[in-house]
């Protein structure tokens, strides 16, 4: 809408170019440069996947929101709609003092909401306001909850009011203390779910940055919004563990309580083994199950008192609040190490998941996070049989993860990982590896020894796994080719 009188500092979205546009234009084409280095990713589809018509919808606008002529722009307050920031005074000077008039109407806003105001002086018709909640680390749940709450509210706002455009404001200010690069990931994921849902009638989406938040908004959009096939299979290891639902907001794993279809009605001459896996679709935590006391369970194991039945129980309650936290947590640096990928599959046709032993900067990395990585690939994996190939091929001491780090990971992984488990391919291992192997397979954990296989080359590696089902490190393949002797065939 362009109202009589507009002044001219106010800026006309159709003369910005969209994201899809800037293709090529930024001068930054590293995320394209790492492509060839994630073909072994693709098996994974992306969950944000390039589609043209969504980019050319997105603009990402350096400057002043209250200029942009949209049929709304988004103001961020505070829960008495009062707040003094950059933003908020922005559009009240430009807006007039009916916008403070008509706020004194709407007694105020609640942390997540959305209300709708008129523009005013501006070339916007519409002002939406949110209220974006105060970040503390303990309550982060709460905050990413809220968070997801004031975008989609405003999306959802703008859709019920037939808005063709909307610019978004940075919904958190420096004040409320959100880090601003998880709020972006919040707020692109939730915009782009909106948009592959029931963004039909809104034509634009611009996202108006200052100089200073630019630059994080700049990296963080092809992740989301990739303009290519070759930028989306870039930004897939870089795109984090916790990409939230289907609507885009973060999942609670301990807050789901999964019902079954009429949990009541169960066949007459149904056996036991029927009637326990119809109640063990019910849930997995303590409610659900209808478990006794935790704490009095907790007691019995300590001394010793405790049916393997429950252990196994406590054992899955563990198991899953590492799988909760390993959804919610930002692993995209671990992510972007390329050491643990899944591949094709063997000559019996299991999944082949591949460790990169070289691309473990174990001094570097946060080794909690590297678990919670693993259980993030992992857990969906696991649910079938599956092989694990692991290249030793020059790796150093500082690429070593020690035992109490495998012990620890073999304590908590799920028992499906160790029962679909049929062969560890360990490649170009050396004395010291075999060595440190056997003891640790032989009296740290149980059940592992037997399906460990030592390979000495690629060679005997492909008469398991197909060349072509194997995605192999160029440094791996160059090693392999130069300490193989004369005498062995080539694959």
């Amino acid at each position: 809408m362009d109202p009589l009188g507009a002044r001219s500092q106010f800026v006309d979205i159709q003369s910005l170019p969209t994201w899809q546009q800037q293709l090529g234009e930024d001068g930054d084409d590293s995320l394209l440069d790492q492509s060839d280095g994630v073909r072994s990713l693709q098996a994974f589809p992306s969950p944000f996947p390039f589609r043209s018509e969504i980019n050319r919808k997105i603009i990402l606008f350096t400057g002043d929101v209250a200029l942009l002529n949209c049929t709304a722009v988004v103001n961020t307050s505070n829960e008495s709609l009062s707040d003094k920031n950059p933003v908020s005074d922005s559009i009240h000077q430009l807006a007039g003092p009916e916008l403070r008039d008509e706020l004194l109407k709407l007694k105020g806003c609640r942390t997540g909401e959305a209300k709708l105001t008129k523009g005013f002086n501006l070339a916007a018709r519409f002002i939406l306001h949110t209220v974006g909640p105060k970040y503390k680390a303990k309550y982060r749940t709460a905050a990413e909850s809220s968070l997801y709450f004031c975008y989609r509210n405003i999306m959802q706002l703008a859709a019920e009011q037939s808005m063709t455009s909307v610019g978004f404001c940075v919904v958190t200010t420096a004040k409320r203390g959100y880090p601003l690069e998880d709020a972006t990931h919040i707020a692109f994921r939730t915009v782009r779910r909106f948009l592959e849902n029931y963004g039909n009638c809104i034509e634009s989406v611009v996202f108006a940055v200052s100089e200073l938040e630019e630059p994080v908004y700049r990296r963080l959009l092809p992740l989301y919004f990739p303009r290519s096939e070759p930028e989306e299979k870039a930004c897939l290891p870089l795109i984090p563990a916790d990409i939230g639902n289907s609507e885009g907001e973060s999942v609670v794993p301990e807050r789901q309580i999964r019902i079954t279809e009429k949990p009541g009605s169960l066949e007459d001459d149904g056996e036991e083994e029927s009637l326990e896996l119809d109640l063990g679709q019910v849930g997995t935590h303590a409610f659900a199950q209808m478990e006794g006391d935790v704490d009095k369970q907790r007691k019995q194991i300590l001394q010793g008192q405790i049916s393997e039945a429950a252990l196994q129980k406590q054992h899955q309650r563990n198991y899953s609040r590492w799988l909760g936290r390993a959804r919610a947590e930002d692993l995209s640096d671990i992510a972007a190490l390329k050491a643990l990928y899944q591949t094709g599959v063997d000559m019996c046709g299991r999944t082949v998941m591949v460790v990169v032993g070289r691309n473990i900067p174990v001094t570097l990395i946060d080794p909690e996070k590297a678990l919670l990585y693993f259980i993030h690939v992992m857990d969906h994996i696991t649910v079938k049989e599956y092989v694990i190939v692991y290249f030793h091929t020059l790796t150093g001491e500082h690429n070593h993860l020690n035992s109490d780090f495998f012990r620890n990971l073999y304590d908590i992984v799920d028992s499906k990982y160790k029962r679909n488990l049929k062969a560890f391919y360990f490649i170009h291992p050396t004395f010291r590896a075999k060595v440190s192997t056997w003891f640790f397979t032989t009296f740290s954990v149980s059940g592992l020894k037997e399906k460990v296989r030592y390979l000495e080359n690629l060679h005997q590696l492909f008469t398991c796994i197909k060349p072509e089902q194997i995605d192999i490190p160029p440094f791996v393949l160059e090693y392999d080719a130069r300490v193989r002797r004369p005498n062995q065939p080539r694959v």
